[in-house]
This record gives C-alpha cells, structure tokens and sequence, in this order.
C-alpha cells in the first residue's frame, strides 16, 4: 500500500467514565499514534482501506476471470472516503477495474444492482457501512441474482455471500471490557496503547459458489477458517 494512502479506523472507545462508542478516530482527528493517543480514549481498532483492498485481492485469487468489480459504497459515510482509492490502488496490479456504485439506504440496493448490470461488472465487493451489515442477506441475495461473486465482512458469508473476510467483531466488542476494566482501575486512556486485531478471519460459502457454477480452488479453499457447505 502506498504511503500517501489515508488510513481510517475503526475504534471501539473507552473513555473515563468506561462508557464505549465507535468511533473512525484516525479520520475525525481523534488520535495521531496508535502507541499513544494522547487524548482521554484508548480502544481497539482495524483499517477499512487495506481491509477492503484485501477483500479485492482474494476475490480475484478465488476467481481469476473477474476482470471489473464493483465497490458499493455509501458516499455519505467518511469512512468510505479513503476506501476506495486504496482498492483502485490494488486493483491495477490485479488487471482489475473498480467501479464505484452507490448506496445510501436498503431501499437503494436493488437501483445499485441494476446499474451494476448496465455497466456490466462482474463481482462485488461489499464495503463497510452501518446501512449494509443489517441487509447482508438482500445484499446477497441481490448478487447471486446477478450471478456475481461477491466478498464482504465474515458475517456476510453466512448471509449468503460467496466469501466473508474481516475482524471478529464480537471478539472486538469483548475487548472493550478490559478496557472498561483497566480504566475502572485507576489506568489512564491515554496510558493504554490502541490494540489492532492480529487474526483476520476467511470465511468460503460453498453453497453460494455451487449456485454460481464456480469451481473453487482446493489451494484457496485449504486457507479459508471455515467452509460453508
């Protein structure tokens, strides 16, 4: 990834008073360190843009002929601001295209496929937004009537998606407690380092895969933590 690449976070924040929020603490200006924030916060936290451009890559490994993916992305989030340019980064060593398609609400997704046929792409990367992980299943479904491959976070998998790839959410949530603990104990926020994730979970719905006549690969499929069938 290229060093003028911005990155945003995801962080799950515990202040003084142990009360938690998400937050995107990088973009809105929260935190300048992650050894450090020098401020009343402290938390866990994972980098959408390199997240989603790895999503691309493994899309692209599990199905070579992709040639033109589209990104469905929510332009009224900031936190997809930086996402999309990390993908078209990624995408140029892969001979893919990146093509943006826009939605804002559940009520829009159906309108986002259709464009997604007009303009003819050929796989989907399902970005993060709070408006997307409740409707993953419509997502899904909407992608598999389209006949594209489509990859988004590990819960997507399970709600029909071809691949899932991404943080433990909950792990992350549970987290929270031992801040929560620490900072009940007399610890300061701004003492406590901000914790990135170590594991990455890969998720293969081979179900989905059967329906979209795809063959998987054994050597893609050995690497996946857990196989839909």
């Amino acid at each position: 990834m290229a060093a003028s690449t911005r990155c945003v976070c995801r962080l799950r924040v515990a202040d003084s008073t142990g009360r938690c929020n998400t937050l995107d603490a990088i973009a809105t200006g929260l935190v300048s360190s992650l050894a450090r924030s020098e401020g009343n916060l402290t938390g866990s936290t994972f980098f959408l843009p390199q997240l989603n451009a790895k999503r691309l890559e493994l899309l692209k490994e599990a199905c070579p002929h992709i040639s033109r993916a589209a990104a469905l992305s929510n332009p009224d989030n900031p936190v997809s601001r930086p996402i999309i340019p990390a993908m078209q980064e990624a995408a140029a060593p892969l001979s893919l295209i990146v093509e943006v398609v826009r939605a804002q609400s559940p009520s829009e997704f159906t309108l986002a496929f259709d464009d997604m046929a007009k303009s003819r792409v050929d796989s989907v990367v399902v970005t993060e937004d709070g408006e997307f992980a409740p409707s993953f299943r419509a997502i899904a479904t909407l992608a598999l009537a389209e006949n594209l491959p489509s990859i988004g976070a590990v819960e997507y998998a399970d709600a029909g998606g071809l691949i899932g790839y991404g943080v433990n959410i909950l792990a992350l949530y549970r987290r929270a407690a031992y801040f929560v603990d620490r900072i009940l104990k007399g610890a300061k926020p701004a003492d406590l380092p901000i914790e990135q994730p170590t594991k990455f979970e890969l998720i293969v719905n081979l179900k989905t895969a059967k329906t979209l006549r795809l063959a998987m690969s054994e050597t893609f499929l050995v690497r996946a933590d857990r196989v839909i069938e």
